[in-house]
């Protein structure tokens, strides 16, 4: 199986990624140190081991990008957020989501586990969710409230589905939305571009690891 995007040609593939959509990502922003966060999103093995039915090949290539976000935010002593994608055992909370997709996330169960070179500490926060979005029915937004965030990083996967479920409702709850061309993925490359025209064209700044990393630091 051939994969969209690898490590090897991540950079590339990015920078065309940025060309193309660059008439509609026009709302540069400058990151507030001090009121940022990192959202990590679903990096769980449920869709990271290739034998998976949710399989994300994108999720491979971005862990070493994601890797480095962690350890800088950890670094610059900002708030590393992580969401997990589960379910009930019964499926009691899986709705029209258990009729969707083929097979389903258990809570507790070990795919649920979110990758362990990406791992949260034991004082870092972790939302589980049952819906695409990180918003939706947690408690996240009263989090971001009380740490009196107002920027926060997007990273995780997928792309077009949960990332871009969470950047459009933190756009609706007033958020500048720095939204991660090359530390998001999903399963093709028409999804991933597709995600980053509208996010860029209506919700986010569309940008880079490094960007982010960078503004940290200076």
């Amino acid at each position: 199986m051939e994969y969209y995007v690898t490590t090897d040609n991540l950079e590339s593939k990015t920078k065309l990624w940025l060309e193309k959509i660059a008439p509609f990502n026009q709302h540069r922003m400058t990151l507030q140190k001090d009121k940022s966060a990192l959202l990590v999103i679903d990096m769980q093995k449920f869709f990271l081991e290739p034998e998976s039915p949710t399989f994300t090949c994108g999720g491979l290539a971005i862990i070493p990008n994601v890797k480095r976000l962690v350890n800088a935010f950890r670094n610059a002593n900002r708030p590393v957020i992580y969401t997990r994608h589960v379910h009930h055992p019964d499926h009691i909370d899986a709705g029209i989501m258990e009729w969707w997709w083929e097979g389903m996330c258990l809570e507790g169960s070990p795919e649920s586990e979110i990758h362990s070179e990406i791992a949260p500490l034991p004082n870092e926060k972790v939302i589980f969710k049952h819906r695409y979005s990180a918003f939706y029915n947690t408690d996240l937004e009263t989090i971001l409230r009380c740490m009196k965030i107002e920027d926060l990083v997007i990273s995780g996967i997928m792309t077009n589905m949960c990332c871009e479920s969470t950047a459009r409702d933190a756009y609706y709850r007033d958020y500048k939305v720095f939204f991660l061309a090359d530390g998001t993925g999903t399963i093709n490359e028409e999804m991933h571009l597709a995600s980053l025209l509208n996010l860029g064209f209506g919700f986010a700044y569309i940008t880079t690891t490094d960007y982010v990393i960078n503004q940290l630091f200076l």
